[in-house]
């Protein structure tokens, strides 16, 4: 199996795994959620082969994944990984808020310590912005938290260029979160560069096109009924039909390679940079173990350019997010001056 290296994440310190585990998928968000012990195992198994930087929060479950990797880090466990968790979205009666104000900040961070049964969030991130508070007064109060011990290191994710610059002018700032892939590159345009301008980690989750690129077309049959994937407009069957295509093409590609084509796209992902940690998410351990495989898939700047031809703007069909979920192209704040005066 190939080794898991280690990334410095921004530059405030933080040290990672230079891939990482994303555990939403563990308590049901492509289904039902998994058999507890199976999941508490494939934890341990990934730690044990060099994957520490463990990616959850607030809303998986709701509340069932921090619980979970509480369990599942229990003891020594605890500090051989870079736990990550978030807050700022609510559900309440069916329908979803996102908050940033810091008596919600301050409470949510409580409560995902209790949950995840430790003293200290390495990596607490927004996870989506509030539009209505200030990000001055959001990263006020994690600020606070940093320097109380509740928390290592502040992320933030889906956040607009100019959002990140004046969050990290209040706090560093040690990593954004954004979806990142061969079929999600709208990021490169702003966000990544002013990441990088800023000395800012990057967070790429749903490397994979949220499975995609592990059976292109096929994946959406296996789907069950309540998998959040169906509402996400590019696996509608319409344009399905379409994306396929890109699928096709990047496993003849993978075949040439002697890889996966999920390996494939995933070593795209990692030839972005040594600033950049993938965080593929899987409830298999086999799977698990493929994504490592990943790491040791080399790509000359020729296939990159290959890889990339596959995938140009008009050739995927579909949003890559749910229809109306707040992502960095609507994630600007109001100015201070707005919540002092209504303060």
């Amino acid at each position: 199996m190939a080794k898991v290296g280690r990334i410095k994440l921004g530059s405030q310190g933080l040290e990672v795994s230079a891939q990482g585990l994303g555990c939403m998928n563990m308590s049901g968000a492509h289904g039902t959620p998994k058999p507890e012990p199976d999941m508490i195992a494939l934890v341990h198994h990934a730690i044990q082969s060099g994957i520490t930087h463990l990616d959850t929060t607030d809303i998986y479950g709701p509340h069932t994944n921090e619980i979970l990797l509480g369990k599942a880090l229990k003891g020594a466990l605890r500090n051989k990984v870079e736990l990550a968790s978030k807050f700022g979205v609510s559900f309440a009666d069916g329908k979803a808020d996102i908050l940033g104000d810091p008596a919600y900040v301050r409470a949510a961070c409580e409560a995902s310590l209790k949950r995840l049964e430790v003293d200290c969030i390495d990596l607490y991130y927004q996870h989506r912005v509030d539009t209505h508070v200030p990000i001055e007064v959001t990263v006020g109060k994690l600020k606070k938290l940093v320097e109380e011990g509740k928390v290592k290191y502040i992320g933030l994710s889906e956040a607009s260029a100019s959002t990140i610059r004046i969050a990290h002018a209040v706090h560093p700032i040690a990593a954004v979160q954004l979806e990142w892939s061969l079929w999600a590159r709208d990021v490169e345009e702003d966000i990544i560069p002013t990441c990088r301008e800023l000395g800012i980690g990057i967070v790429a989750y749903s490397p994979l096109g949220r499975g995609f690129f592990s059976s292109g077309a096929k994946l959406v049959e296996s789907f069950p009924e309540n998998d959040y994937r169906k509402r996400l407009p590019r696996f509608y069957p319409e344009n399905m039909e379409h994306n396929k295509i890109i699928f096709e093409r990047v496993n003849e590609m993978a075949t040439r390679k002697g890889c996966t084509p999920s390996q494939l796209a995933l070593a795209w992902v990692h030839h972005q940079g040594n600033d950049v940690c993938p965080i593929p998410g899987t409830t298999r351990i086999e799977n698990l173990n493929q994504n490592i495989g990943a790491l040791s898939v080399k790509l000359t700047p020729e296939e990159m350019a290959e890889l990339e031809s596959f995938v140009s703007t008009d050739a995927i069909k579909g949003e890559r997010s749910v229809l109306g979920l707040a992502t960095y192209k609507d994630a600007d704040t109001p100015p201070l001056s707005s919540w002092k005066a209504a303060a």
